[in-house]
């Protein structure tokens, strides 16, 4: 056991001092899991401490509006996993009398939490003998074992399940996982690793064969879409404009935006304009300008969205229009909100 006793050693001196680390409450673990796939602890720490403030207990959670959850959300980004988590509190909440499942098996039937969420879960607060896999784990055995299996394929997160619960001591595996996901995320990173003061520098085995650059091993590349969204900032003389809900399935599903003219590349201004009198014919229409001179690019995952956004100014009040002051109640996509916070809309 001399790599977890090491590791061990290492990780109670440099741990660091995070909230959801203190309990064996699985609702905070749980909530911290959920907010920091695909997120740094940096960010998502300040989003964990609104929700406990505001949802103290699953219970408070569950009985939300999803509107609230998708406010508080805004800025994490993948707003499905909110939409998700608000879902699973409601049934732990209602169905489950409040109790989380205290085992991988039963956890891993709940929606929004994946085979690695479960296991983190089953691990931390029930003492589950079932490894973690996340990025951090990939790259830490990857680089000290010398394996060269793509961590994107089908077959790798088995695998790796594999060496990490050889590894793992059957009498902690809590602080295992806690420990070798802390040592990839502070020591061993994926660029410019600290290797020089590395406890497993003389057992590394991709450091003594000068590998530790091509570890992990990842061929998939993620193909990006292009989507071009020119945004319609309607303003009456009330100071009242338009937001929609997106009701469809996709990026920002529930989520609110101004109205769009979507494209399937970038338009002039005066195509812009031409669409908006032509699809707005019911509107006394005052000006249209443009209020960001450059255009904002915004990089998801999967698509990289170029954007726009029009002022449009009315000659009549909105019927059922909203009032400017209320947007900030609404919860937006981080753009757009951004952007309503830099013009002051």
């Amino acid at each position: 056991m001399d790599f977890s006793n090491s590791l061990f050693s290492w990780y109670l001196q440099n741990k660091r001092d995070l909230p959801w680390r203190n309990t064996a409450n699985p609702y905070p673990i749980w909530l911290s899991e959920i907010m920091l796939q695909q997120t740094k602890v940096a960010q998502g720490l300040p989003y964990f401490l609104s929700f406990i403030k505001k949802f103290p207990t699953i219970l408070h959670l569950a009985q939300a509006d999803e509107e609230q959850v998708l406010k508080l959300w805004q800025g994490l980004g993948y707003y499905s996993r909110a939409r998700n988590m608000h879902k699973t509190a409601q049934t732990i909440a209602f169905e489950l009398n409040g109790e989380f499942p205290d085992n991988y098996k039963d956890l891993i039937k709940l929606k929004g939490i994946g085979e690695y969420t479960a296991a983190a879960i089953a691990s931390f607060a029930f003492n589950e003998v079932v490894p973690v896999v996340d990025g951090n784990v990939f790259r830490v055995l990857s680089r000290y074992l010398d394996i060269e299996t793509d961590i994107a394929s089908g077959a790798a997160k088995k695998e790796f399940s594999a060496l990490a619960k050889e590894l793992m001591p059957r009498d902690n595996p809590a602080l295992f996982n806690q420990a070798i996901m802390e040592f990839g995320a502070l020591q061993c990173v994926p660029k410019n690793p600290h290797c020089n003061n590395c406890l497993f520098n003389t057992s590394c085995a991709a450091l003594q064969k000068k590998k530790v650059g091509e570890l992990p091993v990842k061929l998939k590349k993620t193909k990006v879409t292009n989507r071009y969204f020119n945004y319609l900032v309607f303003l009456d003389p009330a100071n009242k404009t338009i937001i929609n809900k997106r009701t469809e399935k996709g990026i920002w599903h529930n989520l609110y935006e101004f109205p769009v003219i979507e494209a399937d590349g970038e338009l002039d201004f005066e195509t812009v304009s031409q669409k908006i009198s032509n699809n707005f014919s019911n509107f006394s229409l005052d000006s249209i300008s443009v209020f960001n001179q450059s255009q904002i690019i915004h990089k998801l995952s999967h698509q990289k969205l170029h954007i726009n956004f029009y002022r449009v100014t009315l000659n009549e009040n909105i019927l059922n229009g909203i009032s400017l002051d209320d947007l900030k109640n609404y919860p937006f996509p981080i753009v757009i909100f951004n952007f309503i916070e830099k013009y002051s809309i």
